[in-house]
Order: C-alpha cells, then sequence, then structure tokens
C-alpha cells in the first residue's frame, strides 16, 4: 500500500511543488519509488513476495512487470523533455503519467479478477488523453477510437464471462477459482476470456489498432504502449492459466499456431515499410506472436520464455521508439529517405541504433536471445515442424532489423541534414538506460525466471 500512496503523494506534488524543472523532480522521485520497492522485498523468496490484503498482493510474475512499468514511465519523462522546455501542459502531462503509472501498477497488483478488469480498463483512459492531446497527426483521434473500440469490443465479453463466473463459483480471486470443464460452455467461456488478451497483445487480425496508435501517440505514449500496455494481455493470460488448463491443453496449439503465422505475415509486412515508427511498431506485433505461441505452449520453459519477453521487449521496443523520435526532433520527418547516411553526421549515436537493433534481432548477449531460446524449446513440445516456422521467422527478424539499421545509418545523407543540431546528453543517457538492463538482467535471470 506504500507504493500506490507514493504514487497518490506525487500528483499533488506535480501542483504544489513550484520548481523550474518539477519534471525532473518528479521523475527522480520515481526513481527513488523503484529503489524502495527493490529494497522492500526478500530477494531469496520470489515464489510468494507477500499478500498485503484480500484484494491487492503480488507474486513473482507481477513483481517484474510493476518494476518495468515504474522504470518504463522514468524514462517516459526524461524522453519527453521537449514538451517540458515548451511548457506545452507540461503538468497535466505529468499528472497523467503518474496516474497511468497508478493504474498499471494496481493491475499488477490485484488479486482479485474483477480488480484486474476495472483497473486493466482504467489505464486506457490516461492513454488515450496522451494520444489526443500530445499527439503529431491529425488522425490522432482516429486513432484513439480505432484503440478504445477494439479493446473495449473485446473486454465487454471478459466481464460478462468473469461475472457469469462469479455466480457459478461464488468465488473471483485468481488463486481459489476452480477448472472450466472443456465441454461446449467452456469452449465458449475460453474464446471470451483468451480473446480480451489477444486483442490487447495484440494478436494478428485484431492488430490494427496498434500500429495506429503508435504513429500518432507522442514519444510517451508510444513507450507505454510498447513497453507496458501490451503485456496486459500476456499477464491476464498467466493469471487464466489455471481455470482454462484443460482447454488450454486441447486448443492452444491451434492459437499457437496461428499467431505464428500472423507473425510471419507481419514480419513480410515490415520489409516494405518505408516510416520507421510504423516498422517499429509492427515489429513489436511480430514478436507479440511469438510471445503468444510460448505463453501458449503450456510448458514451464515456453511459459517463463513468454515472460522473458515481456520484460526484454518492453526494454528494447521502448528503446527503439525512443531513437526514432530523436531523428524524428531534427528532421521532422520519419521517412528513411530522409533519415538516411545518420552515420556520417552522428557516428555516436549510429553505435546506439547498431546496440538496439542488435537487440532487437536478438544478438547476444540480449534478454530477446534467452526468452526466444525457452519459447522455442517450449513449442517445440507442441509439435516438431514449428522450428522451421520460428526459424524463418527470427531469419525476416534480422532482416528487417539489418535493414532498419543500415538504411538510416548508411547510403547519401539528405541535404538539409547539416543544419541538424547536435545531440544532447540526456538523450545518451536516455539510450543507455534501455540498453543496460536488457542486457544485464541476463547475467542474473534467475531472479525472473
Amino acid at each position: 500500500m506504500k507504493f500506490v500512496l507514493f504514487m497518490i503523494g506525487l500528483m499533488f506534488l506535480v501542483y504544489f511543488v513550484s520548481l523550474n524543472y518539477n519534471y525532473m523532480f518528479i521523475q527522480n522521485m520515481i526513481f527513488l519509488l523503484i529503489l524502495i520497492f527493490i529494497m522492500s522485498f526478500n530477494m531469496s523468496d520470489l515464489f510468494y513476495l507477500g499478500l498485503f490484503n484480500g484484494l491487492m498482493g503480488m507474486d513473482e510474475v507481477s513483481y517484474g512487470l510493476i518494476m518495468l512499468t515504474m522504470y518504463i514511465v522514468a524514462l517516459m519523462i526524461l524522453a519527453s523533455s521537449m514538451l517540458f522546455l515548451t511548457n506545452y501542459y507540461s503538468n497535466f502531462f505529468l499528472l497523467m503519467l503518474i496516474l497511468l503509472m497508478l493504474f498499471l501498477t494496481m493491475t499488477f497488483f490485484s488479486m482479485s479478477y474483477i480488480y484486474f478488469y476495472f483497473f486493466f480498463e482504467c489505464s486506457l483512459i490516461p492513454t488515450l488523453i496522451l494520444i489526443l492531446g500530445w499527439g503529431n497527426q491529425l488522425e490522432r483521434t482516429q486513432a484513439g477510437y480505432y484503440m478504445i473500440m477494439y479493446t473495449l469490443f473485446s473486454s465487454l465479453p471478459l466481464l460478462l464471462g468473469l461475472l457469469n463466473y462469479n455466480s457459478m463459483y461464488g468465488c473471483m480471486m485468481m488463486d481459489m477459482m476452480g477448472g472450466i470443464s472443456a465441454d461446449i460452455t467452456g469452449l465458449f467461456n475460453y474464446l471470451i476470456f483468451m480473446m480480451a488478451f489477444f486483442v490487447k497483445l495484440p494478436l494478428y487480425m485484431v492488430h490494427l489498432w496498434l500500429p495506429k496508435a503508435h504513429v500518432e501517440a507522442p514519444i510517451s505514449g508510444s513507450m507505454i504502449l510498447a513497453g507496458v500496455m501490451l503485456k496486459l494481455g500476456g499477464y491476464g493470460m498467466f493469471r487464466i492459466v489455471n481455470s482454462l488448463t484443460l482447454l488450454m491443453i486441447e486448443y492452444n496449439w491451434f492459437f499457437s499456431l496461428f499467431s505464428l503465422m500472423g507473425s510471419l505475415i507481419v514480419s513480410l509486412m515490415c520489409l516494405r515499410q518505408v516510416d520507421l515508427k510504423v516498422l517499429v511498431a509492427y515489429s513489436s506485433v511480430v514478436h507479440m506472436g511469438i510471445m503468444i505461441g510460448g505463453l501458449l505452449s503450456m510448458s514451464m520453459t515456453g511459459m517463463k520464455g513468454g515472460y522473458l519477453m515481456m520484460i526484454s521487449h518492453g526494454l528494447c521496443s521502448s528503446g527503439m521508439f525512443c531513437l526514432v523520435n530523436i531523428m524524428y526532433e531534427r528532421s521532422m520527418s520519419r521517412s528513411f529517405f530522409i533519415n538516411s547516411g545518420m552515420i556520417n553526421l552522428f557516428p555516436s549515436m549510429s553505435l546506439w541504433w547498431f546496440l538496439i537493433c542488435s537487440s532487437n534481432m536478438s544478438a547476444p548477449p540480449s534478454l530477446n536471445l534467452l526468452s526466444e531460446l525457452m519459447m522455442m524449446m517450449g513449442l517445440i513440445n507442441l509439435s516438431v515442424m514449428f522450428v522451421y516456422l520460428l526459424g524463418f521467422l527470427l531469419l525476416l527478424g534480422v532482416i528487417y532489423s539489418l535493414m532498419l539499421y543500415s538504411l538510416t545509418q548508411h547510403g547519401q545523407a539528405y541535404s538539409m541534414s547539416f543544419v541538424y543540431s547536435g545531440f544532447y546528453s540526456s538523450e545518451f543517457f536516455l539510450i543507455i538506460m534501455h540498453w543496460l538492463p536488457l542486457n544485464l538482467i541476463i547475467l542474473k535471470v534467475d531472479l525472473f525466471v
């Protein structure tokens, strides 16, 4: 509860602390909150970190995701420094970020399905305000409609299913709900529960809201969408697995195959993109498709690999969006043709482009590599034929990541690019803070699995 009260206190500090650099003070407070969070629990006992009361608690699954949420929100403030320098409703912007962090943290703290659903949906409101209020293009209203309609249309049946489940069993606690039988009614419940999480991830064919939201959102919106919001679907799958075990054993192979085939199609779509942000957004859909396959493999190795993919993708994809935004703030364009030949002008930033792109293609020692290897082992338990599909998927991932790096850094520089300003130390710090945990967590990965 002290972490929740800390966040509520930060909301009041946004308006009551009159500092010229108020955003830096709030950012430092969030880093302090992360430090308190790390030091508050015994690292040797991660199986069950403690039940605060009947409605709030935390276990080994929610621990890493809560840390990721706080970390990404702190970096969102750092990435939005131009917004604070222009003072474009900066206090209200900070309030939305803290409110979003509170809702997401409460989602991962919730031990009751109904509270999980409530905060699961509440997190959409600050995200929608970020897109509508600080988006760059005129289509941001349409992007907000897409996001709300897709997620609400799939989530309302989930609410009805949860209420029906409560009337049957008289319990909504995640660790106390009974299993659903593998009959026609059970199959209907399975589809209701899983479809809400598939849209949130998103699964191929219900993914159209995500690239639109990424393109129209400000850098902070893209970071929280890629870093944390997409992980709510995977977290929901972790929580519902105890109730749907019999149905998952019978039907998961179909959705695993469908998600991997969808990832293959989206990987081919990545190869024909000319917009930097759209390519990074579609690569998120690819990684989430692979993660769905790992989570639905119903093997301990595959599910742990899916959990590691949540952590690694949250850091890697957020870092890639930050790199794209750094280039956009100078060239005012996200086109490959305008942002080419940057290695001639900014070789120091080219190094970080290479490091983040190499992590995106699962090069060692990034956490992406370990997570994809574990998910491959889990999927092979379902069928050996998945090896060929996964191999082709990973090959395409290397191709479009190298394409992103080579087309932006090599080639002839745009004639107007010589008037660009240099990079700030805070921008280097922002990228380093994404890359370091992404490649150092693998040294102590036993804490997360």
